[in-house]
């Protein structure tokens, strides 16, 4: 289903009864709202959660920006590398102002918010500044952006600056396998055929890479959040893998540490993904700390 919210064509899926308690899940860079698996979806919906996801903008069926062109996003990393103003062509406030919107359309006043990765940054900032409408955040493979925390690996920052051996979907989907492979949970790997479903679905569903690197440049125009951490105030429940080759554990742990009263579940042999083989332990996770 197409909205506007904050003035632009937000696509969301709303799902779970009506009446019940609303959770926005957010997804990561350049991630669908069908990278939430439909198993994790079911489970929050039986445990009585009116679940809403939704395309971030530039993704997915949402509203694209084209018009804005494509960073550069090798002269990013080295503005950022030199702690060097990074030049975007939105920022992440502005996606977190996004997903207050959905909630605006959708008349709710106050929702549980859950974000992954960069999902996750932008769950910061809506919790941080819109802290009377986030009834309890859950932050799952995310960070601070603190320039202290380890950093991904020379293999990991190749893989995700690689590009596809073609233009067709076969290569795209191929290209994706190998990423999700590289960043992927060691000891959860996913059935192959299922993952090239998945990618193939997603791939047929919107393939958008000039939004994936505005979004990547909002990233890294975005910084450190470190002294967002403060002005927290809902029940936060850290989810985050021991594995996670992206963005290493220290960072989950460096968000219960900076987060008050935040609670922490780090995961052995998890990765940057969602196993299925964890999400009654993400769901559980979600619905402890929501009835905080």
């Amino acid at each position: 289903m197409q909205i506007v919210a904050n003035r632009i064509g937000i696509e969301i899926e709303d799902q779970g009864p009506p009446s019940g308690e609303p959770l926005l899940l957010i997804m990561g860079l350049g991630m669908q709202l069908i990278g939430w698996p439909d198993e994790l979806v079911q489970d929050l919906v039986s445990r009585g959660f009116r679940v809403i996801r939704l395309d971030n903008r530039d993704v997915g069926l949402s509203q694209g920006f084209d018009q804005l062109g494509v960073p550069n996003l090798a002269l990013a990393a080295v503005r950022h590398a030199f702690h060097l103003p990074v030049q975007a062509p939105y920022s992440l406030g502005e996606m977190a102002d996004d997903a207050l919107g959905v909630l605006d359309v959708l008349g709710i006043e106050r929702a549980h918010v859950c974000g992954a990765s960069m999902g996750g940054m932008i769950a910061q900032h809506l919790a941080a500044k819109r802290p009377h409408r986030v009834k309890s955040l859950t932050l799952m493979m995310t960070t601070t952006g603190s320039r202290r925390l380890p950093q991904p690996s020379l293999r990991v920052q190749h893989a995700l600056i690689s590009r596809p051996d073609g233009r067709n979907r076969d290569a795209v989907v191929r290209h994706l396998q190998r990423v999700m492979t590289v960043i992927g949970s060691p000891a959860y790997p996913p059935e192959p055929e299922r993952l090239r479903q998945r990618l193939d679905a997603s791939v047929r569903r919107a393939w958008r890479p000039s939004g994936t690197a505005r979004q990547m440049a909002a990233i890294a125009a975005d910084g450190d959040r470190t002294n967002l951490m403060v002005r927290i105030q809902s029940p936060t429940h850290v989810i985050h893998g021991e594995a996670d080759p992206l963005v290493r554990v220290a960072a989950g742990r460096e968000l219960v540490k900076r987060i008050r009263g935040a609670t922490g579940d780090f995961i052995a042999g998890m990765g940057h993904d969602l196993p299925l083989q964890l999400i009654p332990r993400f769901a559980q996770g979600i619905a402890d700390n929501a009835a905080r």
